[in-house]
């Protein structure tokens, strides 16, 4: 590969330099830049390999690396692209240019944080599983002592997404069920584990205890909705840490019938009576003024003969 990449000599083309770290000793490097796996290729821009970037989440930081394929050829071809955009003469007078860094430009500090973001959906039977989320590369040699496993779960549920209208009609259940519920205890929930305070290699684990719930309402039409309970530990691992959910359907499942009540039924025929008895009223003045207007003009009518 030197081979290849000799043709971007500093000296000559000043480009491209090339740099080898060994994360076994200079451990605390690698732990600044957050490399939990060997061999990593980092990009360096300026003197940093922060980049930032914009999605559909707002703008952030990652450090840039190179994930593609690890033959010569490849990595050749990646590092030609990066730096077609600058030409070899722009380079020269950029370089001619530059003060001298100092140690302070030099040392800039590597984000705090770094991970990903899951999203997605799983079809499982109402049988006792797991879901395990741990890190795996197949051109990486993992160390277990970095690898840090904390999560925030924004949402985490079981069964098919209701609507907002029927989410609205199953709160309106709260008084029947006990006056507080909560669907997804998991949602909004942070479990952060610092290698730091702690041993390394710790497992974040969540056993969750799913109980199905169905709601009849008066117009018998029926809700499902899956509520479950949780449980969560920090475990020391042998092996490389992982975030896990155990997720158990009890045989139980809880029925609520929405019924109406006596007293109610009472209201509501006495609010029906009112109803009646004032319809009635009125259609008995309209009647007793209509008989009584014909009761005139026929006394006006006997009166002129």
């Amino acid at each position: 590969m030197y081979n290849f990449v000799s043709r971007y000599d500093p000296e000559i083309d000043g480009r491209i330099l090339m740099g080898m770290v060994d994360c076994t000793v200079e451990t605390e490097l690698c732990r600044r830049h957050h490399i939990n796996g060997y061999p990593s290729i980092r990009i360096f821009r300026n003197g940093s390999d922060i980049r930032d970037e914009c999605d559909d989440n707002g703008w952030h930081q990652f450090h840039e690396s190179y994930y593609g394929d690890r033959d010569t050829n490849s990595l050749v071809k990646a590092m030609e692209n990066l730096v077609a955009p600058v030409s070899l003469q722009l380079q020269k007078v950029a370089s001619d240019s530059l003060p001298a860094k100092t140690n302070d430009d030099a040392k800039k500090p590597a984000l705090l944080t770094g991970g990903c973001r899951i999203e997605g959906s799983l079809d499982v039977k109402k049988v006792p599983g797991n879901l395990i989320i741990s890190a795996s590369s197949a051109s990486h040699s993992l160390d277990a002592s970095q690898l840090n496993m904390s999560h925030i779960i924004s949402h985490f549920s079981f069964g098919k997404k209701n609507s907002r209208r029927v989410m609205i009609d199953m709160r309106r259940m709260l008084p029947y069920i006990g006056g507080s519920h909560d669907w997804s205890r998991l949602n909004g929930k942070s479990y952060i584990s610092n290698p730091s305070d702690s041993y390394a290699n710790i497992t974040i684990e969540h056993y969750l205890q799913v109980v199905k719930t169905e709601v009849m309402t008066r117009s018998h039409k029926l809700f499902m909705e899956y509520e479950y309970t949780t449980r969560s530990s920090l475990v020391h691992s042998l092996d490389f840490p992982v975030a896990k959910f155990h997720f158990e359907p009890s045989q139980m499942k809880v029925f609520i019938n929405q019924s109406k009540s006596s007293s109610r039924f009472f209201r509501n025929v006495r609010a029906i009576i009112g109803i009646v008895t004032t319809v009635v009223g009125i259609l008995h003045v309209i009647m007793y003024n209509m008989m009584r207007a014909k009761a005139s003009d026929r006394e006006s009518e006997l009166v002129g003969v």
